[in-house]
């Protein structure tokens, strides 16, 4: 149409030239295209011209404006009085013309002549023309067409919103008087004008605020009568637009209904014409009650708009305005709208019910209670989609309501309710988003809490919960050293690692929370699992809470412990180690039986220096008093529990852990100093006032922690320093005249220069005698005493403290030795020699004290004389061993032993004949002289390694060459009748054990077999009519055993299978070789035909063959496996089955074939017929009727079908009939006849295992898919 020239004939020679110009479109060898705008302007005054032709002018200064920019611009300009007549020419035909078309292209045409005129004179002229027509005429029935126009210049032209809102007010006004007429057509392109105009940043402000309101009022108005659902959507986007003021917010919501009547009457009372079309109903113009209306409707798209208005009126202030909405019942419609599957609609839902959860009244008219279950139904449906925002939100909304519900009112009651949140939280921990994953963890620390928890407590599914969370952790990155973050201080506070971190400290949280529950369940019985309504307790025979305990220390060792070191090691955070101490704390309390090695274990991984360099770090200076409590606890806790257990190593009274308890606790918050810092603190002298809980408990503290941490191996300081310390603070102590140092810390002390003095020089006398003082200030040497080697050097190293606690502290060892060896076992250690005698470490370590201090053996002499008969038989070993042992020095020894023996003899004998000595000591002498005057040969050490009893038998026989023969040569003669059957069975199947234990225990085998894999399955498929039963079934069990282990084995030398030798190799062949993809098929043929047979030794061996024949070609050629179970020959085999009786539907056989048949991906199985005869059929037999063999390839069976895809997929009504049976096998009590597989039968000569010829049904075979 743009071809034809945009003139009039007939008027056009009337006009003057210079009004027309030929304008070149197109091709340049094309011709121009004539335009006359006098023509154009008297064909659109005109009603004598036809529309048709009028819309082919239009279209031709359409293609004008479009193609040749500027030229009918540079006609127009010769006149300003022209170009305005031509604007006001084509604003004109918008009340003129009727055709629809005609009139898109007028507004079309005008909106592209103002953009080209670029003059705002021009579009201010327009809309003063518009304002000038609204004010003439009595109705704006015709105005459609000129508010389209005015929408769509409202669009093009961006200033135009900001001018009208300051310079053509009255404009808007009439715009506003427009929306009380009836047209909804016409009110909806008013309110299109209106949110542009209200969306232009300013406008708004700009506004006058009676206008403002008078607005406010017409679209509520508007909005609760609105038919036309784009009435509908524009006043919704008007309205989201207002929303954006907190003053318009305020408006909308308190305008009571009698305010917009009395506005709207007086608007009427203007325009008799408006007050006699219109009929208003305000009963229901609350806005609250509007959006409620629009949220209840069909359309998505108005539900979306309805609940994103909800949020943004909320979220000014949900203090003010929540009331309006609960009082409005809104929530319980939120709840409704979240069975949908719109992401959009999901989201903003979610976060209205969010802002609603800020007022109590949510709470207390029990919103959350009804609508806890469409939440999690919904939640559960989010997160199988892919917006993640979405998905946070939903668990944001979730965690809210578990954090402000009321304890009073319990949200999940019952079992199921809480399982259904527990697994939709779980499946947001498994969400590949850390930061939904996060968010989830949040919502399980808010599940987590006693109030939340159904009757009976859910510990199963507590601890799947809180087993999934920590395991998350183990997939975490690693941070970014301190160093690198101080370089990449501007990187996103949301990178992959701050979200990692942010993962991390919610996990600990949550598992801290369920550390806290765990003990409020433990110490409420009402929480205990009810035994009546939960028969889980008696059929696992575990306490589920301690179940729970167990889990939660074993989640601690294995994933908090590494996962939380490696980060702090990098980067320590103060709430992540907060959380972490507190969860070891918690640890002490739930399961004391088991802290003893859990405390040990901490102690020498140097959790002591872990715990006191993050507190120096982190506390010093008052800062992070959460951790420094979490720290304080957790080392007061350790040191306690190391100091309670009972080790006869060391004798600790109950008084002396609490005086070391007293000391801790007074002395750990203060101590915020670095480990290399401890020796300025330990050589301080306070002056002689020093307060109790200064600066001495310090040092007391600090002698206490190194002592446990050295005892466990954690040197915290170097031994020399430690050492010069604790000789400083020990002489301070002296010179000072303070009062004894406690028990516990003086035997810290003693230990601590024991382990310490062979890396440091020699005391001097003042030191020792310092240090004799402080030992002999105690009541009792035993309570300073520990049972370590280094403390029986340390005392025998320096003469005067040999001399003062040297028989002391060699009665307390042997002591030690005498209360651990019963007086039962005194005789039998008299037999031992002194190589047996020299393996016990006390014997060890006396042994070489006596190496170094010979004149140990006079102090051992007297405590053969004057100690007890057990303290004197053990000093009697000793010596023994020690004299044994040293026959090259035994002439020195004899010089000084003999004076001292023939002084005892003579003492002896002199109180023997007196009646007052013991003569059980005589004994003892005498054979020290034995000793002393016999060379008794050194006695070879005996190998004290057994084996196990199986492992003995495999080996024997592996090593029996004479065996190995005849087994080969039995299977020589296999393809002879002649051979007894019995001989070839037994052959096979101890040929199978063989093969088997010889895999499991790597036993060493001297011989191999020859094998021939091709004639082993030649024979079973062209002589399986002829061989007997028992003979086809051990068969089987050999091939069962060779594939097993991937027919490679030590003690057999396979050759290759029938056609498997041919070169060169396939690749199929190459995979199999030495079967070859011939011999797999045909022995796929052969089971299946024995399974045909439907003998019950058949079955069962068959059925295991073809398992293991699958996992071997699963694991060698998947693709070989698929072919296979996917042959048409499959489903014969599955139908003839499937419809053989009872007894063959329901045998192990057949439900591990069908369960074979879905875990390698066959299609032969379908629901319907074939699981659902077999569903029905264990109904109509009832499980209680069902063998063990039965039930568990039943329960095999329903496990694979949970996992399996059905093309077409089974009814829900199938499904739930499988869940149940599922069910109802779990619930099932343990049978009592779990030794059947083990059973020996005789056949005939031979004695059978009955294992071997059972169905596996265990998960064994499974596991080496």
């Amino acid at each position: 149409m743009t071809s034809v020239d945009v003139i009039y004939e007939k008027i056009h020679f009337r006009h003057d030239p210079k009004w027309s110009v030929r304008v070149r479109m197109g091709h340049p060898d094309q011709g121009g295209l004539m335009i006359c705008v006098a023509c154009v302007i008297e064909m659109m005054e005109s009603n004598n011209v036809a529309s048709v032709r009028k819309s082919v002018a239009l279209s031709g200064i359409s293609g004008i404006l479009k193609s040749c920019p500027g030229a009918l611009k540079e006609l127009l300009l010769q006149d300003h009085r022209v170009c305005l007549h031509f604007t006001a020419s084509l604003l004109g035909m918008l009340h003129t013309v009727e055709d629809p078309a005609t009139l898109e292209q007028a507004i079309q045409v005008l909106v592209q002549l103002l953009l080209e005129l670029q003059s705002e004179q021009y579009v201010c002229y327009i809309l003063d023309e518009i304002d000038t027509q609204l004010c003439d005429q009595s109705s704006v029935r015709g105005f459609l067409p000129t508010f389209t126009f005015l929408g769509k210049l409202v669009d093009a032209v961006p200033s135009l919103p900001q001018s009208l809102a300051s310079s053509h007010v009255p404009l808007l006004e009439r715009l506003c008087s427009t929306l009380l007429y009836p047209d909804e057509g016409l009110k909806a392109s008013v309110f299109y004008v209106w949110q542009r105009v209200w969306g232009a940043g300013g406008a708004a402000q700009s506004l006058p605020s009676p206008l403002r309101d008078r607005v406010c009022v017409l679209l509520m108005q508007t909005l609760s009568h609105a038919c036309s659902s784009q009435l509908t959507i524009n006043c919704l986007g008007f309205l989201k637009q207002l929303l954006k003021l907190g003053e318009v917010v305020s408006v909308l919501m308190n305008s009571p209904c009698e305010q917009i009547r009395s506005d709207l009457d007086q608007s009427l009372d203007q325009d008799q014409e408006a007050q006699s079309s219109t009929q208003l109903s305000l009963e229901r113009c609350s806005l609250p009650l509007i959006l409620k209306k629009l949220l209840l409707c069909g359309d998505e798209t108005l539900q979306v708009a309805s609940a994103q208005c909800m949020a943004a009126i909320l979220v000014h202030s949900p203090s003010q305005y929540c009331a309006s909405f609960i009082q409005a019942d809104v929530p319980e419609f939120l709840f409704e709208r979240l069975n949908c599957g719109s992401e959009v609609l999901l989201w903003s839902v979610y976060s209205c019910l969010l802002l609603l959860t800020e007022d109590p009244l949510f709470f207390s008219q029990c919103h959350s209670v009804y609508g806890i279950e469409s939440l999690v139904r919904s939640l559960k449906e989010a997160l199988r989609l892919t917006n993640v925002e979405v998905q946070r939100q939903g668990l944001l909304l979730l965690t809210e309501i578990l954090d402000r519900q009321p304890a009073g009112v319990r949200l999940f009651p019952s079992a199921p309710g809480f399982v259904a949140v527990a697994e939709a939280v779980l499946s947001g921990v498994c969400s590949p988003s850390l930061q939904v994953a996060t968010q989830a963890a949040h919502a399980a620390t808010a599940l987590l809490r006693v109030n939340h928890q159904s009757s009976p407590v859910q510990y199963k599914q507590l601890e799947k919960l809180v087993e999934d969370i920590i395991a998350r952790c183990t997939e975490l990155p690693l941070p970014a050293s301190s160093r690198c973050r101080v370089s990449l201080r501007g990187d996103e506070p949301s990178s992959q690692a701050s979200r990692a971190g942010g993962f991390l400290l919610q996990a600990l949280v949550c598992f801290h929370a369920a550390c806290r529950l765990v003990e409020q369940c433990s110490s409420e019985p009402g929480l205990k699992e009810n035994v009546f309504t939960a028969p889980s307790k008696q059929v696992q025979g575990q306490d589920p809470l301690e179940s729970l305990c167990l889990c939660l220390l074993h989640c601690c060792d294995t994933v908090c412990i590494p996962t939380v070191t490696r980060h702090c090691e990098l980067a320590p955070n103060a709430q992540v180690l907060q959380h972490f101490f507190s969860i070891l704390s918690y640890q002490f309390s739930l399961l004391p039986s088991l802290m003893p090695l859990f405390a040990a274990k901490l102690a020498s991984s140097g959790f002591f220096r872990l715990a006191l360099e993050h507190k120096a770090v982190l506390c010093a200076g008052n800062r992070n008093p959460a951790l420094n409590a979490a720290c304080c606890g957790f080392l007061q806790r350790l040191s306690v529990s190391l100091l309670s257990q009972p080790d006869p190593a060391a004798s600790i009274l109950p008084q002396d852990c609490e005086e070391i308890e007293a000391v801790l606790r007074s002395s750990l918050p203060s101590l915020c100093c670095r480990v290399c810092e401890w020796p300025s603190l330990l050589c301080e002298s306070p002056g002689p006032q020093c307060d109790p809980a200064g600066p001495r408990t310090t040092q007391y503290c600090l002698l206490t922690l190194l002592h446990l941490a050295l005892q466990h191996g954690d040197r915290l300081l170097p031994d020399s320093t430690v050492f010069s310390c604790v000789v400083t603070l020990l002489c301070s102590v002296q010179e000072q005249g303070d009062s004894a140092l406690p028990p516990c810390v003086l035997r810290s002390a003693l230990y601590l220069l024991s382990v310490t003095q062979d890396k440091s020089p020699d005391l001097d006398w003042a030191p020792l005698n310092c240090i004799s003082k402080a030992l002999s200030s105690s009541p009792s040497f035993a309570s300073l005493y520990t049972h370590h080697p280094p403390l029986l050097h340390f005392l025998f190293r320096y003469p005067e403290l040999a001399e003062h606690f040297g028989p002391r502290v060699l009665e307390l060892w042997l002591s030690h030795r005498a209360q651990a060896t019963p007086q039962s076992d005194t005789n039998s250690k008299k037999t031992e020699g002194p190589s047996e005698q020299n393996q016990d470490p006390d014997n060890t370590a006396l042994l070489t004290l006596l190496e170094k201090s010979p004149t140990v053996i006079l102090n051992l002499l007297g405590m053969v004389c004057t100690s007890e008969a057990p303290l004197a038989e053990r000093a009697v070993e000793v010596l023994g061993s020690f004299l044994q042992g040293r026959r090259g020095c035994k002439a020195g020894l004899c010089t000084l032993l003999r004076p001292t023996l023939l002084q005892v003899l003579q003492r002896l004998g002199l109180e023997s004949s007196q009646g007052t000595g013991a003569v059980g000591s005589l004994p003892l002498v005498l054979r020290l002289l034995c000793l002393m005057q016999t060379s008794g040969s050194t006695e070879n050490e005996m190998d004290g390694i057994h084996f196990k009893l199986l492992y003995h038998a495999v080996s024997m026989l592996l090593c029996n060459a004479g065996l190995m023969d005849q087994l080969q040569a039995t299977l020589d003669l296999s393809s002879s009748l002649s051979p007894p059957s019995a001989l070839l069975c037994c052959s096979r199947l101890l040929l199978s054990s063989l093969v088997t234990l010889q895999h499991t225990h790597s036993a060493q085998v001297h011989r191999s077999i020859r094998l021939n894999l091709g004639s082993t399955v030649q024979a079973l498929v062209f002589g399986k009519r002829k061989t007997g039963s028992l003979l086809l079934a051990s068969s089987l069990r050999l091939l069962q055993a060779v594939l097993d282990v991937d027919l490679e084995s030590p003690v057999l030398c396979v050759s290759v299978g029938p056609r498997a030798g041919q070169r060169p190799l396939g690749d199929t062949d190459s995979s199999l070789h030495p079967l070859g993809s011939y011999g797999a098929h045909c022995l796929i043929t052969t089971l299946y035909g024995l399974l045909l047979q439907k003998q019950e030794l058949l079955l069962s061996v068959s059925v295991n063959c073809l398992g293991s024949l699958l996992r071997f070609l699963q694991r060698r050629s998947p693709s070989t496996a698929q072919h296979v179970v996917c042959q048409p020959w499959s489903r014969f085999l599955l139908y003839s089955l499937l419809n053989s009786g009872e007894s063959c539907l329901l045998h192990p056989a057949t439900l591990t074939l069908l369960t074979l048949l879905l875990r390698y991906g066959s299609r032969v199985v379908v629901w319907e017929p074939d699981l659902c005869q077999v569903l029905e059929a264990v109904e109509k037999r009832g499980l209680n009727e069902l063998g063990e063999n039965t039930t568990q390839a039943l329960r095999q069976l329903l496990t694979q079908l949970q996992c399996s895809i059905f093309h077409p997929p089974p009814t829900e009504e199938s499904r739930l009939q499988a869940n149940t049976l599922m069910e109802s096998l779990n619930s099932l009590p343990p049978t009592a006849n779990d030794d059947l597989p083990t059973s020996i039968l005789r056949v005939g000569e031979m004695y059978l295992c009955l294992s071997d010829f059972t169905v596996k049904t265990d998960g064994h075979n499974g596991s080496q898919l």
